[in-house]
């Protein structure tokens, strides 16, 4: 009997080792009930436009706005040949994707122009000739900057100073150079534009926020928001009323104290309020990482700087640097229960195998740090919903996030209010139970919301939508998020279904019994 103790004794330790990282996830009570703080640490302008109104000039002119510029001479428009690599000419009577031009914004005046074949706007021989062409892969000279000035009775109206200190103009329609010295606003003057905007294409993300107000003004800005939009009575709120988790979008530059221009630091600190407010009030924190360099999807809240997708095979270490950074920060705090490596990727645009070798990688940064902290894998958006699957079950609690929204697409559109709520259960469960399986990774629907396009909607069936929702993606085995916390709107009484504290303090969604 002695011996048999003296022999459990001995295994103790060892055994209580082996089961530490267990007795570690018995602590996140599954599935999750979460909510996302969008637009608190990334910037999107949609939930909070009032953000951008006090941007002093050009506030319409923010990086990657989309123009057209059609000489008011020739009635023309000017266009980049071939969409990029060679000259500009003036000889398009209607405008589509090489006639429209992208903006980054250097300066409150001064702007870069770049084309459909992502090449920029500028002068020929790197700014020795006069020749407009469109054909510089690298925009770091002045000869590829341009001084925007608007009409005064007309902003639209515009005339291009370039580098050289003359005006760009379109003497015919297959010779646009930068050698006029005249003046006037007159239609028959070859260096006048009328210049349209496409405002659905407007971005409003962290660099257009940040670039537009400029680095004297932006850090009081950003530290303001951080501050009062999400704060300790947030998460006593969230507590209090039937929530478990935040999943909280973050970008690439948090990791830095003084980030590259136009970014500032000190959404870390803001991070870590978070965490410590999460603590207080027993919730768990998913660090979503929703911004990575060079943009993973081409969208505003991917923090992208002119809409295009860039990020690729030369940008996985430094997003795996950024993983390694939060994973090391917040791997022993209890609050913290996953970690999604990148948000919405887009396919095709993200390669498959790069994405594969990132989560692949990302996992590995994670797991130097923590054994029990879970992975999250983001699914590609337009991608098949169970392309991650069989790579995914290789590692261990490693979770798969689905969005669901009814929107987005033509199939919404014209549906009323039963037939959403007969989508959720019939499609969504469907779609959901494909992706659960007993030896897989568990199931996340990351992003939800109750905004749809069922028009004359009442109370109850805003209701029974989010009622269909939770009942439906209660099934994921990792839990659910809801988009967003949020949404400010000028007028507190407009409907806000984007806004879940919104929906639940006006009783259109009661989530302590779900």
């Amino acid at each position: 009997m002695a011996k048999c103790n003296c022999y459990i004794t001995l295994l103790l330790p060892f055994y209580l080792l082996s089961c530490a990282p267990f007795l570690s996830l018995a602590q996140i009570n599954l599935p999750l009930k979460a909510v996302n703080l969008g637009n608190w640490l990334i910037a999107e302008g949609w939930l909070q436009p009032s953000l951008f109104d006090e941007i002093p000039v050009n506030k319409d002119l923010l990086d990657g706005t989309q123009v057209q510029l059609l000489s008011t001479k020739l009635n023309k428009y000017l266009s980049p040949e071939n969409g990029g690599g060679a000259i500009v000419v003036a000889n398009r009577s209607s405008a589509s994707g090489w006639e429209t031009f992208r903006l980054w914004r250097i300066t409150e005046s001064s702007f870069k122009l770049r084309v459909f074949n992502k090449q920029f706007v500028g002068l020929e021989n790197q700014g020795q000739g006069n020749t407009i062409v469109a054909v510089s892969t690298n925009p770091e000279g002045d000869s590829e900057t341009f001084e925007i000035l608007r009409n005064s009775d007309d902003p639209n109206r515009v005339r291009f100073k370039t580098s050289n200190g003359h005006f760009l103009q379109a003497q015919t329609e297959t010779v646009v150079t930068a050698d006029y010295d005249g003046s006037g606003w007159e239609d028959d003057n070859p260096s006048v534009f009328q210049m349209k905007i496409l405002n659905d294409k407007y971005l409003k993300g962290e660099f257009q926020l940040t670039n537009g107000y400029g680095p004297d003004k932006a850090p009081q800005v950003m530290q303001n928001h951080w501050n009062t939009y999400i704060t300790e009575e947030d998460f006593s709120f969230m507590s209090n009323n039937g929530l478990n988790a935040v999943r909280i979008p973050v970008g690439w530059w948090i990791k830095s104290d003084t980030p590259p221009k136009p970014y500032v630091g000190g959404s870390l600190q803001a991070l870590d309020n978070a965490f410590t407010w999460a603590e207080k009030y027993g919730m768990k924190v998913i660090v979503d990482l929703h911004a990575v360099q060079g943009s993973q999807n081409g969208y505003e809240h991917s923090s992208t700087r002119d809409g295009y997708l860039e990020w690729g095979e030369s940008n996985v270490q430094e997003t795996v640097d950024v993983i390694d950074f939060l994973a090391s920060r917040y791997a022993k705090n209890p609050s913290l229960a996953a970690i999604e490596l990148m948000n919405e990727p887009l396919a095709p645009g993200v390669n498959l195998d790069t994405l594969k070798k990132f989560y692949s990688a990302g996992y590995d940064a994670v797991r130097k740090y923590t054994s029990t902290a879970y992975v999250i894998f983001s699914n590609r958006l337009s991608a098949d919903a169970t392309e991650l699957l069989s790579f995914a079950s290789a590692f261990d609690r490693v979770v798969i996030d689905v969005h669901y929204y009814n929107l987005y697409t033509d199939l919404f559109t014209n549906m009323n209010a039963q037939q959403n709520i007969d989508y959720i259960y019939n499609q969504r469960s469907s779609d959901l139970g494909t992706l659960n399986s007993d030896n897989g990774p568990l199931t996340f629907v990351g992003e939800w919301t109750c905004a749809w396009n069922a028009n004359g909607a009442s109370m109850q069936d805003y209701q029974n939508f989010a009622k269909a929702q939770v009942d439906v993606y209660g099934r994921a085995t990792f839990g659910w998020a809801y988009w967003s916390y949020k949404r400010a709107e000028s007028n507190p009484d407009t409907q806000n279904p984007w806004s879940l504290r919104w929906m639940i303090e006006n009783n259109y969604i009661n989530l302590k019994g779900a």
